[in-house]
């Protein structure tokens, strides 16, 4: 047991997914306050098709990713509210996004031997084989971006709660929600290079999610959804480096627990707010009597 802590890939291994866990719990937040979980999975569908893509071509998967989740972030922004009411529109245009994926990643799989398993990689994340200039690069990432977070923190929490109010007292909401989709483009594909495509949305989302429901308070939600999504991504590499079935990827404990998370922090709520209303009913039963 030792010597597998001691080990460079299991020490890459839990760098990087603390990395990415703090990435994704800080973005996550603001995409559930926003109510962008649809626009997270769009990028995640765009970005399997850019990764896929540039693997085919012998580019670098990373700038490939951010160009197509570029594009879709510019088409959100200039469509916005124009998006509205065209649900199955969308929905076309994303399985047309995912089966780019799929044929870029079959015909890749079929172009050599060696690149037979390379699907598993990208749908499920590679955890295991995070190279130590990927980590630098996760870790610029993660610096800028919590900085640009910390910045805009307080207009960009105005106009996630309330954009109406914030528009009214001249908040910039525009360029704030331009400025968060770039950030989310960003976080989606570095998370997609660790996490995989099928699971990145899983921590993006389900810490967030669980912090939400377990407290409103903005800065204790955001505290609490890091402390999970990190709790969550070291359960998930110590279970897949030292569990009985070492060959299923890390990336399937993460989305397994964040939903077990998730679920967990769904009933505590509910269980919370039973005796508050019970309360209630039976107040408004003693007025009436």
């Amino acid at each position: 047991m030792g010597e597998i802590i001691r080990s460079g890939i299991f020490q890459n291994a839990l760098l990087g997914g603390t990395l990415t866990a703090l990435l994704c719990a800080a973005v996550g937040y603001f995409m559930v306050l926003k109510a962008l979980s649809f626009a997270s999975e769009a990028l995640t569908d765009i970005g399997f098709a850019g990764i896929t893509g540039s693997a085919l071509l012998g580019w670098n998967p990373l700038l490939g990713m951010l160009g197509f989740s570029l594009l879709a972030i510019i088409a959100m922004g200039a469509l916005r509210d124009r998006l509205k009411g065209r649900d199955v529109e969308v929905g076309m245009v994303l399985s047309l996004a995912l089966g780019l994926g799929v044929l870029f990643l079959t015909l890749y799989a079929q172009s050599s031997g060696t690149h037979a398993s390379s699907g598993t990689g990208i749908l499920f994340g590679s955890l295991l084989s995070l190279s130590g200039s990927f980590i630098i690069l996760l870790g610029v990432v993660v610096v800028v971006v919590l900085a640009v977070l910390a910045v805009i923190f307080r207009p960009l929490l105005f106009a996630s709660v309330d954009s109406a109010t914030a528009r009214a007292r001249g908040v910039p909401t525009r360029v704030l929600d331009s400025v968060y989709l770039l950030l989310l483009g960003v976080t989606t594909a570095v998370s997609i290079l660790s996490m995989g495509v099928l699971l990145a949305f899983a921590l993006i989302s389900a810490p967030a999610g669980a912090a939400h429901k377990l407290t409103r308070h903005p800065g204790w939600s955001l505290f609490v959804a890091m402390l999970l999504g990190l709790g969550i991504t070291w359960c998930g590499v110590l279970v897949a480096f030292l569990g009985p079935w070492k060959r299923v990827p890390v990336g399937v404990y993460i989305a397994s627990l964040s939903g077990l998370v998730y679920w967990g922090a769904l009933l505590q709520a509910r269980f919370r707010r039973r005796p508050k209303r019970e309360a209630n009913q039976h107040r408004d039963r003693e007025i009436g009597g």
